[in-house]
């Protein structure tokens, strides 16, 4: 029996990284949007949404199947409350990404490449923060997931200077007032996807030692 568990486990990790690859790949194509304003690409993106909502909603049943049939205990119960939480943040990332491409799609411009390099950056560093939380809780590596607070002041730090870039922008012609409000909106996602990616961090740990770094 504990071999069939350990499967279904196993299985779990899995699917929580096939929905990251998924999210990964979003977020990605989504900043490719912002540097060309493609928006056939943008609405690509949309469009595969679904597929993450879909795998948010198979992980659940799995962890719901789990705990039901299992009644894990300890560190097993841990692991699988904490999948739950994960996801959930994971589906929001994943609907930041769709929020930005609507921008683009609906954007009366034919591009926002005018200065989106912070925004760029921004999107590098919470990839990364949510890439090594995924990671660590595959693998069960609490020194990796430790590490992530280090990103979460470095997106703060890019927002400031994209939320400068945006204001020079408009000081320097009015007429940039309506991109610049696109750019400005699209770091603020970015910043909210940090603090998803936070979150994620924060439950990999407790899945790991039982303990919830926002509760101490």
């Amino acid at each position: 029996m504990r071999k069939i568990y350990d499967t279904q486990l196993k299985l779990l990790k899995q699917k929580m990284s096939d929905m990251y690859l998924r999210m990964e790949q979003s977020i990605t194509d989504t900043v490719e949007c912002i540097a060309t304003g493609d928006k056939k690409r943008a609405s690509e993106v949309i469009a595969r949404d679904s597929e993450i909502d879909l795998l948010n909603e198979e992980i659940q049943q799995l962890c719901f199947r789990l705990i039901l049939t299992e009644q894990p205990v300890a560190q097993d119960l841990r692991t699988i409350s904490s999948a739950m939480k994960m996801i959930t943040d994971m589906e929001r990332i994943g609907d930041h990404a769709e929020d930005i491409c609507e921008i683009i799609v609906e954007s009366k411009e034919d591009g926002l490449a005018l200065d989106y390099g912070h925004i760029s950056q921004m999107a590098s560093a919470v990839m990364s923060m949510v890439k090594d939380s995924i990671q660590a809780f595959v693998s069960g590596d609490i020194a990796l997931c430790e590490s992530i607070g280090k990103y979460d002041d470095v997106v703060d730090d890019l927002f400031e200077k994209a939320r400068n870039d945006v204001i020079l922008l408009i000081r320097h012609d009015v007429k940039y007032s309506e991109k610049a409000l696109d750019l400005f909106t699209i770091a603020k996602y970015f910043e909210r996807i940090g603090d998803h990616a936070t979150n994620i961090a924060e439950w990999v740990i407790f899945a790991i030692t039982g303990e919830h770094p926002s509760l101490q």
